[in-house]
C-alpha cells in the first residue's frame, strides 16, 4: 500500500466519521480515491467497534453526495472544454471522462443511478450530467439512489472481512460488476413476477 493510501488511512483513524465524508467527498468530486480503501478500512473500524454501521453510512453518503453535487457543478457551469483544460491539475484523466461520457450517452440520467456501482465511472458520472444540465432534483435522487446500496455493500464487506479488510483492494472491481449483474437480475426477476400477478389478476 502506497504513502498517499496510509495518510488516508490515518486520516480516517484520527478524524473518524468526518474523515469518511471528506473523503467520500473527494472521491465523488473526481479526486481519485478508491472508495474501497475509504469504506473498506471503515468498515474494519466498525468491526473494531471504533464505528457504527449507521454512523460510517450517514457521513459516507453525505460527504458523496456533496461531492458529486461539487462535480455537477463543475460540469454545469464549466463544461467539457474547462474540465479538458483544467482537470489535469486536479489527476482528472480524459479518458476516464470520456468512459463517463459514453454511459451517460448511451443511458441518459438513468447512467447516474447504475455508474455508482461501476468501477471508475462512479467517480466521473456526475460531469457529463453537468455537463448535459441534467434536472438537479433527479440527478441527486438517482445519485442516493444509486450510491446507498454500494456504500452499505463495502462496509459491510469490510466488517465482515475484518483484519483482512485490505483484500477489497485486489477485488474492488470485480465485486462492483457482480454487484451490478446481480442488481439488474433482480430488478429482471422482480418486474416479471410484478407483470405475471398484474396479468392473473386481469384474468380473474
Amino acid at each position: 500500500m502506497g504513502s498517499l493510501s496510509e495518510m488516508f488511512l490515518g486520516f480516517i483513524a484520527d478524524w473518524g466519521y468526518l474523515a469518511v465524508a471528506v473523503l467520500m467527498g473527494m472521491e465523488n468530486a473526481c479526486i481519485p480515491i478508491p472508495s474501497e480503501l475509504i469504506l473498506g478500512f471503515a468498515g474494519y473500524l466498525i468491526f473494531a467497534g471504533q464505528m457504527t454501521f449507521s454512523g460510517a453510512l450517514w457521513y459516507g453518503m453525505v460527504g458523496g453526495i456533496l461531492g458529486s453535487w461539487f462535480a455537477y457543478e463543475v460540469g454545469r457551469r464549466g463544461g467539457r472544454s474547462f474540465v479538458d483544460k483544467y482537470g489535469h491539475y486536479f489527476l482528472i484523466k480524459k479518458s476516464h471522462v470520456d468512459l463517463a461520457q459514453n454511459w451517460f450517452d448511451k443511458y441518459g440520467i438513468k447512467a447516474v443511478f447504475f455508474s455508482r456501482m461501476l468501477p471508475v465511472v462512479r467517480t466521473f458520472i456526475s460531469l457529463p450530467a453537468g455537463f448535459a444540465h441534467v434536472d438537479f432534483k433527479k440527478f441527486t435522487i438517482y445519485t442516493i439512489l444509486g450510491s446507498l446500496p454500494w456504500t452499505a455493500l463495502i462496509l459491510w464487506a469490510g466488517m465482515f472481512l475484518g483484519e483482512s479488510w485490505k483484500y477489497l483492494l485486489k477485488i474492488g472491481h470485480e465485486a462492483s460488476i457482480a454487484f451490478v449483474v446481480i442488481c439488474v437480475v433482480g430488478a429482471a426477476v422482480w418486474y416479471f413476477c410484478y407483470h405475471k400477478k398484474q396479468k392473473k389478476r386481469h384474468l380473474k
